[in-house]
């Protein structure tokens, strides 16, 4: 026993993910994993998946070849120069310590995509950002293009700098600048235009700049905190040319929660709560007070995964166009046209989506209304079919009305 706990020992030792381990391993397999360790700041790096997979060989044999695809994974995912085992006596006999250590790169770099989309009424969407990391610190430039998530369509690029590990993990800080040019669709204009029907809204705008230095806490493992400010200018045109400002206090409380019982049955929850507020103590042109709350719920089971989400916002005072809610994107209401529903956005939305997953097929159902302070809510449905593999997806959605059906269709990365 002795000599094999040392065969064992010697070979641990030297594993680095990417390495391969000896020939001959089956000796090391009479032992049970008794916990894998990693430091905090790793933990709380890599993805839900992961340490999902990582919790899995817990209890189970010793297994060389599981451990260093896990190490692989783990490099690949954080994007670390390397991954290395040390595997120590467990508290019991026949029982092992997997402690897994982290070699980080002084600075990396990183290009992706959090966004691109063609939808059949609005046309391409997308957002490419160049990122790179020294030490804590990751400094993001993005160019964007959107078409999907507010009334208008903004391009232009964005800036970040955030560091999510200060004071041990529980403070994060991100400073962020936005600069856009809008394009507005005729039926936005044509609403403007209307005597009256726009009292509570801002006119158009051709260019509009943010900048929003915000503060996170984690103030328990399932709770984050995040408090700051948002200073947005924009450029008017119409009824005359000038600046006007929307500055305002944000909070969002977010809470997650994920579980697993005896059976191989997942359970997520994920709930927030959003406040942008804009006042005159910031030298705010607009005053209004946004709220915005969301609840989803995940089951998961083997390859089955159904996901029921609501979302509510209501906005009290006059707030510009591009903080007004919009129904009818790739996300909310899929299937119905963003414009035909309310051109201007609405002061009051509601929604609600359910989702069923087995593989890569999936169907949905979602209903929802938008409408502004002294209107009748309408609620509307849709439904739809699609495919999702990755963060690739096609989907196919159908509003739910009488006369003419006209299906929307939506294939894109990250929507």
């Amino acid at each position: 026993m002795k000599f094999a706990l040392i065969s064992l020992l010697i070979f641990s030792g030297a594993l680095i993910a990417g390495n391969q381990p000896p020939a001959d391993t089956n000796v090391n397999s009479r032992y049970r994993i008794e916990s894998i360790e990693m430091p905090r700041e790793i933990e709380g790096r890599i993805s839900k998946s992961l340490r999902h997979d990582v919790q899995k060989l817990i209890g189970e044999n010793f297994n060389a070849a599981a451990l260093r695809e896990l190490a692989l994974r783990i490099r690949n995912e954080l994007n670390v120069r390397s991954v290395s085992q040390k595997v120590v006596r467990g508290s019991t006999p026949d029982h092992v310590k997997v402690v897994l250590s982290v070699e980080d790169k002084t600075a990396e770099f990183d290009l992706s995509v959090p966004k691109f989309l063609y939808h059949s009424k609005q046309g391409w969407s997308g957002d490419l950002e160049a990122a790179t990391r020294v030490g804590k610190n990751t400094f993001t430039v993005g160019l964007v293009s959107d078409g999907d998530d507010l009334t208008e369509r903004y391009a232009g690029i964005h800036a970040r700098y955030e560091n999510k590990n200060l004071v041990a993990g529980r403070l994060g800080l991100r400073f962020q600048f936005e600069t856009y040019h809008q394009q507005w669709n005729r039926s936005t204009l044509e609403a403007l235009a209307v005597p009256g029907a726009a009292d509570d809204v801002s006119g158009i705008y051709r260019a509009r700049r943010n900048f929003e230095p915000v503060a996170t806490i984690n103030i328990a493992k399932p709770l984050t905190l995040s408090v700051g400010m948002s200073f947005d200018q924009f450029e008017t045109q119409v009824p005359a040319a000038r600046t006007e400002t929307a500055n305002a206090m944000i909070t969002t409380l977010r809470y997650h929660r994920h579980a697993e019982d005896s059976d191989p049955n997942q359970h997520q929850l994920d709930a927030g709560y959003s406040l942008r507020a804009a006042t005159r103590a910031l030298s705010s042109d607009f005053v209004y007070a946004k709220h915005r709350w969301n609840l989803r719920y995940i089951f998961s089971r083997n390859r089955h995964r159904v996901m029921d989400e609501v979302t509510a916002g209501v906005i009290s005072g006059r707030a510009p166009l591009f903080e007004r809610y919009v129904l009818g994107t790739s996300g909310l209401l899929r299937g119905w046209n963003k414009w035909e529903l309310d051109p201007l956005g609405g002061s009051r939305m509601v929604h609600n989506t359910v989702e069923y997953r087995y593989r890569i097929f999936e169907i949905f159902y979602d209903t929802g209304a938008i409408w502004s302070a002294g209107q009748d809510a309408t609620p509307r449905h849709s439904l739809g079919v699609g495919l999702r593999k990755g963060v690739f997806a096609l989907a196919l959605a159908f509003p739910v009305r009488d006369g003419r059906i006209e299906p929307m269709f939506m294939v894109g990365m990250n929507y």
